[in-house]
This record gives C-alpha cells, sequence and structure tokens, in this order.
C-alpha cells in the first residue's frame, strides 16, 4: 500500500446521511517545512487515483517535491478512500450515499488541518474534477488559499456537461433495464460500453481526424478504442463510477450554505490567485465556460491549453501539454500573495 490513511470517523454529509467510519486516502511527496507554508494541495478526478497524479509531481518541475509538500487526496468514491466498493452493508454498492464536490473539500480541509496543523495552501491544482475541487477549495476558503490552478476542469457543472455525464451513466441502467434495484447485480464487464461512450469525448474531432492514436502504437481506431477507452473504464467498480458520476453531475462551487446557489458570488470570492487552464478542444469542460469564470475571480489568467487532445490535454500523456501546463505552474507559483 502506497498510500496513507486518515480517519474520519462518522461524518454527515451535505445530503444529511450519516456515513460511518469514513476515510480519506491520501499520499504526500516531499516534506512540510518549518513554517508549514510550503503545501500543494492536488485532489484527483474522476475515475483517477493519487498514482495517475504523479506525471506533474518531479524534481525540477513546478511540483517539486524537493521545494514543496504535495498533498494528493483520493476522491470519495474512487475506490481508495470511502467508496461503495470498500463500505460495508447497509452503505456498500448501490447502496452508497450520495457525496458532493463541497463534501470532498471539507474534508480534504480536515484531514490537512486536522493531520498537518497547515493553515495556508500555497496552491491547489487538479485537472477535470480535480479542477472543480480547486475552484471549490478557493471559494470555501478564501484565506487559506492563494494560488488556484484548475486545468480542463470547470467550477460548477453545466448542462452540457451534465448531459455528457448522463451519457455515460446510461449503459450501466440500461444493462438492468433502469431497474435501480437491480444495480448491484453490475460488475466490471457492464463497464466496456461506458468506455466506448466516452470515446467520443476524452479527445477531440481533430485528434481523430489526424490519428493522433497512432502517436500511442495504435495502427488503427478500433484498437485505439478497445486498447484505451474500453481496458480503462472495464478495470473501475461500477458502483464506484455511478457514484463519482453522481458527484460530477451536482459539482457547483456555489451549492453550499456560504453562497445558496449564487454562482457568480462563489467565483469572486476567490482571493487566490488563479490560473484557468482549459483544453481548446474540450468536448465537455469548455473553455467558454472556463472564460466566463475566469473573468469573475479577481485574480485569474485565462490561459488555454492549444491542443488537439480535447479533455484530456490534462491527462499528463502528451508532452507539449505537459510542459505547457507546468511553465504555467511555475509562472503561477512565482508570483508574490502579498499584498
Amino acid at each position: 500500500m502506497d498510500y496513507e490513511i486518515f480517519d474520519l470517523g462518522d461524518v454527515t454529509l451535505q445530503s444529511g446521511v450519516t456515513l460511518p467510519s469514513a476515510f480519506i486516502a491520501y499520499k504526500t511527496y516531499g516534506r512540510l517545512n518549518e513554517k508549514k507554508d510550503n503545501v500543494i494541495v492536488y485532489p484527483t478526478a474522476f475515475g483517477d487515483q493519487h498514482v495517475q497524479n504523479e506525471w506533474l509531481i518531479g524534481n525540477g518541475m513546478a511540483l517539486d517535491p524537493q521545494k514543496y509538500f504535495i498533498i494528493v487526496p483520493n476522491l470519495l468514491g474512487n475506490g481508495l478512500s470511502s467508496s461503495p466498493s470498500n463500505t460495508p452493508p447497509p452503505f456498500d454498492r448501490a447502496n452508497f450515499p450520495q457525496v458532493t464536490i463541497y463534501d470532498n473539500v471539507t474534508l480534504q480541509h480536515r484531514l490537512v488541518t486536522e493531520k498537518f496543523g497547515i493553515q495556508k495552501i500555497a496552491l491547489v491544482v487538479g485537472w477535470s474534477m480535480g479542477g472543480i475541487q480547486a475552484f471549490q477549495w478557493g471559494a470555501s476558503y478564501p484565506d487559506m488559499v492563494e494560488r488556484i490552478a484548475p486545468f480542463a476542469g470547470v467550477a460548477k457543472t453545466w448542462p452540457q456537461t451534465y448531459v455528457v455525464l448522463d451519457g455515460l451513466k446510461a449503459p450501466l441502467l440500461a444493462a438492468t433495464r433502469f431497474d435501480s434495484s437491480k444495480l448491484n447485480q453490475l460488475t466490471s464487464a457492464d463497464m466496456r460500453a461506458v468506455g466506448r461512450v466516452y470515446a467520443g469525448w476524452g479527445v477531440s474531432q481533430a485528434f481523430y481526424r489526424e490519428e493522433l492514436y497512432r502517436d500511442l502504437g495504435f495502427d488503427s481506431l478500433t484498437d485505439f478504442v478497445t486498447g484505451v477507452w474500453e481496458d480503462s473504464f472495464m478495470k473501475m467498480d461500477p458502483h464506484n463510477v455511478l457514484a463519482m458520476l453522481w458527484t460530477g453531475q451536482h459539482a457547483d462551487i456555489s451549492a453550499n450554505p456560504t453562497y445558496n446557489g449564487d454562482f457568480d458570488e462563489a467565483l469572486t470570492s476567490i482571493k487566490a490567485l488563479a490560473c484557468v487552464m482549459p483544453g481548446s478542444t474540450d468536448l465537455f469542460c469548455s473553455a467558454d465556460d472556463n472564460e466566463y469564470e475566469a473573468k469573475l475571480i479577481p485574480h485569474a489568467i485565462f490561459n488555454p491549453i492549444e491542443s488537439f487532445w480535447g479533455h484530456f490535454a490534462g491527462r499528463g500523456i502528451n508532452s507539449a501539454d505537459n510542459k505547457f501546463i507546468d511553465d504555467n505552474l511555475k509562472r503561477l507559483l512565482a508570483l508574490s500573495t502579498d499584498g
């Protein structure tokens, strides 16, 4: 086990349901300095675990463990933190309670403050649903978070994004003939169709037109869809996926008692220096949505990743995109937050 567990005890979620013996799985990189001010929080995305974040961490990179103490908390529902697959009855599998982005960040705040005694965070960074968490950190704890850098992630699930996520859920519901009482019968084999649906959204039209999958060693479109999308989704537990899809579909940094649904107020309340990096060809966390959000954040830079890799421009696969993200993070971390 290359990660640690932070026990949360019995947690009352936004839904009002109490999840007993909840926990966050997390991994740290680097060392916390005496002032406890060299902290970077890097939440995981939908379907990812901490290892999928490690491409952005390394000596000489912006997220340098020789300089920073980097905490990667795993999303609830991802199979390592409290999830349908590791929670005993009565909250196992399809019975797992609904968990929001706000819940995740509130519990991550407990990890950061209770476990490590941290009061200032130099940067919260994340891809996709990790990016939503970065926005949420900035809105929930504006005096604590000095910088945020969401990439290929929006501050709320806009209507079209909701529909895309609904489309990922549909094959699992269809496998049970839309009978919720049969959801516990789902297996990883049912995830094959989910992967095929996501294949049309994860990268751009230009990616497929230019046959960029050949750069990954695939000789045909069919091999790419099977070898990447089907394979990766079939490794996921279907109940974990349904839980994370619910979290994603209902993400909104203003959906909490602080902002009561006032999305613009939540954005304008973020005090952190922000670098917002959408993928220029992202099909469901669109650059247009991010541009609207960035304009309302007082100290935000809007800097799209010009790439054919769509949503996966932020996934750590394409070297040019990786360098763009790392360079922007270095510039952001070099900016002073004094005054």
